[in-house]
């Protein structure tokens, strides 16, 4: 006698749930129960991997707490403890920013009430980098404001915290990713081609200089489009040259109909030393596949700055040419997408449909 099709598709579903909870794989539309502990836990918990018979499923906390389970120490089911890191590694920022010089480990640790250790474990699970990292970041940022404003390169040091312009010009790759005066000009004394046309998401918009593309947009107003690329290259000259660049249109207009390779475009790529890692690593991904931000952060060699690729990503000034709809949640969930997320799962649709028709 065959079973309710009902019972089988509950069958089929926990069969799923479990090779997720026996791979040790993140998810976040179920957890699981262990009847002999009395404990509930998230798939992917590092406890010790229970016997299949003795597993049970939930939807959610309530229905596994109305079940008589209690939530698991180590991986923390309803996210107190991590809620209650996220609000001290925010804090910790919030300091770290507001201070002129770097503040010491010991120093941030003691105002947050927790051991060196403990507190270093805490801020790089929850940032991807190092506090010390992390104040390098900030003066790095406070620098390329004060170049982007137009202050002197002296004085743009002085204004972020370092000490001397030597300092600067000594890490000048992993700080800027180019000089301090070529930062500063912001695009001065170069000229930028620019050319419009449609494509399947709206509008598209190509700006390239004499080394290459230095901007890609699309799915925005013609004035949107060009305002991001005039705000990235403020003191550039910008002119139309449809006819110049009418080749590059027709690459990026072959690639969204016909993805089935990358869109390699000579590009002129301005970024700090870690991005321009990240966005060739996001090169190197095959058309039609994904990489989660901590694979990329491996593939840019720092496999604990999830977050800082996160942020390269959002950040990227020619999509599609480096493809940062590529890039997904841990989970496999499309997270945030510069052109929005069904642009992302309708680029990412395009291409698999190509690639499968090989």
């Amino acid at each position: 006698m065959r079973a309710p099709s009902h019972l089988a598709a509950m069958s089929t579903l926990d069969d799923t749930r479990w090779d997720l909870v026996r791979r040790r794989a993140p998810a976040a539309d179920f957890l699981y129960g262990v009847a002999t502990m009395g404990i509930y836990c998230r798939p992917g918990c590092p406890a010790k991997l229970p016997h299949r018979a003795n597993v049970r499923f939930f939807a959610d906390v309530p229905a596994a707490e109305a079940a008589g389970f209690r939530p698991c120490r180590r991986c923390d089911p309803r996210g107190e403890r991590a809620a209650l890191a996220r609000e001290v590694v925010r804090d910790a920022c919030a300091f770290i920013e507001a201070e002129e010089t770097i503040p010491s480990l010991d120093r941030l640790a003691a105002r947050a009430g927790y051991s060196r250790f403990h507190f270093l474990r805490m801020f790089k699970d929850h940032t991807g980098l190092t506090p010390r990292s992390y104040a390098e970041g900030v003066r790095a940022r406070r620098l390329q404001a004060a170049l982007h404003g137009g202050a002197r390169v002296a004085d743009a040091v002085t204004q972020a915290g370092f000490g001397s312009e030597s300092r600067v010009y000594e890490h000048t790759g992993r700080l800027l990713g180019m000089t301090p005066g070529a930062l500063r000009r912001r695009g001065a004394g170069e000229t930028i081609r620019t050319a419009f046309a449609d494509c399947p998401f709206g509008r598209l918009l190509v700006g390239a200089t004499e080394k290459g593309v230095c901007f890609l947009g699309f799915a925005e107003p013609d004035e949107a489009l060009m305002g991001d690329l005039r705000q990235r290259f403020s003191y550039a000259s910008v002119v139309a040259d449809d006819a110049g660049l009418a080749g590059t249109l027709r690459q990026v207009l072959d690639f969204l109909s016909e993805p089935k390779a990358g869109l390699d475009l000579p590009l002129d790529l301005r970024g700090t030393a870690f991005q321009l890692r990240v966005w060739e690593a996001l090169r190197r991904i095959p058309a039609g596949e994904t990489r989660s931000y901590a694979q990329l952060a491996g593939m840019a060699g720092a496999p604990a700055a999830v977050r800082a690729v996160a942020r390269s990503c959002a950040v990227n000034p020619v999509s599609l040419a480096v493809p940062c709809h590529r890039a997904v949640g841990a989970d496999g969930s499309l997270t945030g997408y510069r052109w929005g997320i069904p642009r992302k799962q309708a680029l990412l649709a395009r291409e698999r449909a190509a690639a499968g028709a090989k």
